[in-house]
């Protein structure tokens, strides 16, 4: 639980908040959540036994309904506030100084956490460059041997010298931004048939 509720002052704020207007536990934990910007929420366990020392007490009384307790105010309840208006003024400073700190808090861990996720998105883009990169960019064929070469030397050379050429292209377009699974499929079936047109060409 929060610091600013140490040494009974949630017992304090809990009548305070029941002074607006009868209320069962489940909403005097959610006017809690509400009122520290969703950054704490006092527990069930928290609540109810506070509320029966209450009631102990003679503070507050409650009426059950539908298996709910509704908890309201007595006049020795009101009259314990007007006695400690000056301790309700410090608890609400505390609980806006508290507010505060929370979100200055809760923003510098969403700022680390943009951050943290921005640093992975950039390792994984660059990743997938590298990744394709080693697949489409493939090195330049090496010269053909002296005893390979006849009269149909430079169409073979200018063949190897197309290969290159095309698989640099196709890399540079796979680089050049992202693709929908249908273009992708798309490319794998044409590569596939130019292939098997290759090969049924050269057996």
């Amino acid at each position: 639980m929060t610091a600013v509720f140490s040494h009974g002052r949630l017992r304090l704020y809990l009548l305070k908040l029941l002074d607006d207007g009868p209320k069962h536990g489940y909403e005097l934990i959610r006017l809690l959540e509400d009122r520290f910007l969703g950054l704490y929420a006092p527990s069930a366990g928290t609540i109810y036994p506070r509320l029966q020392r209450l009631e102990v007490e003679g503070l507050v009384s409650h009426t059950a309904a539908g298996g709910r307790k509704t908890y309201d105010i007595t006049d020795a309840g009101r009259a314990e506030l007007r006695q400690r208006a000056g301790e309700l003024t410090a608890l609400e400073t505390d609980i806006a100084a508290s507010v505060a700190d929370l979100s200055s808090l809760a923003g510098e861990i969403r700022s680390e956490v943009r951050g943290s996720a921005r640093d992975l998105k950039r390792e994984l883009s660059e990743a997938t460059r590298q990744t394709r990169r080693a697949r489409w960019e493939a090195p330049a064929p090496p010269p053909r041997p002296a005893s390979t070469r006849g009269p149909q030397a430079e169409l073979l050379d200018e063949l190897d010298q197309r290969l290159a050429a095309f698989t640099g292209e196709v890399g540079r377009l796979m680089r050049a931004r992202q693709f929908s699974d249908t273009q992708l499929r798309t490319a794998i079936r044409l590569l596939d048939g130019a292939l098997d047109g290759l090969r049924r060409l050269l057996r």
